[in-house]
């Protein structure tokens, strides 16, 4: 297989690579982890964070905004002095700060998923690189989502983290097209949006029924 060559280096990287990178991802606790552990990247190597994920999992309660949004000073404190993570605590306020802006923006009505999946129109865009050199650090569409996650409470989300965050959570296929991972996150892309959109059209189709259907006084309840 003619992996991307940034995967290259450990089996662990190669495992993320071939089954977890760039695969669209819409579970909005799934997500919140993921732009977590991009911000506790800054400065340093996806191989360096990945490494430590498990660590990290265990650490912040498998990523659970409720639990990670009550946390107090003893917490930060544990966290601290915890070895299996990277020791910031700029970066530790940063995960209890983006758990309250989670929920913050979930109690608002917008579920998380939805949200960061807007920016691109709520499919993967699908990008053609031949190189290493073409794939972008940064584009306009991550700078958008910047600026939203920031006004939203978030930290550690400047435009190439969240760039790197969408290429992650398969917001952009920028595997290479010489991978074989290009085309079957492709495939993978494209049958999810199908469904998607037949659910989606399914749920249309019952709201139309239901608001033209006539009902009976003794089936309303309340006519």
């Amino acid at each position: 297989m003619e992996r991307c060559p940034w995967s290259e280096g450990f089996e662990q990287y190669r495992r993320y690579h071939d089954e977890e990178w760039g695969v669209p991802l819409r579970d909005s606790r799934a997500l919140f982890e993921l732009l977590m552990l991009e911000g506790a990247q800054a400065g340093l190597s996806w191989s360096t964070i990945l490494k430590k994920r498990d660590n990290y999992r265990k650490a912040f309660d498998n990523f659970d905004p409720e639990r990670i949004a009550a946390y107090g000073p003893e917490d930060e404190a544990r966290l601290m002095a915890d070895v299996g993570i990277v020791r910031n605590r700029l970066k530790v306020s940063g995960v209890i700060k983006g758990a309250r802006a989670f929920l913050a923006m979930e109690a608002a009505g917008t579920r998380f998923s939805d949200f960061v999946w807007q920016f691109v129109g709520g499919e993967p865009l699908q990008n053609r690189w031949t190189a290493l050199g073409e794939v972008p650090a940064s584009t306009a569409v991550s700078d958008a989502m910047s600026k939203a996650l920031k006004k939203a409470g978030f930290t550690f989300v400047g435009s190439t983290i969240c760039y790197s965050f969408m290429q992650a959570a398969g917001m952009v296929n920028d595997h290479l097209v010489a991978c074989p991972r290009h085309k079957a996150v492709k495939a993978h892309a494209l049958a999810s949006g199908k469904i998607s959109k037949s659910v989606a059209a399914q749920g249309r189709k019952r709201r139309a029924g239901a608001s033209s259907a006539t009902i009976a006084p003794d089936e309303s309840g309340s006519a």
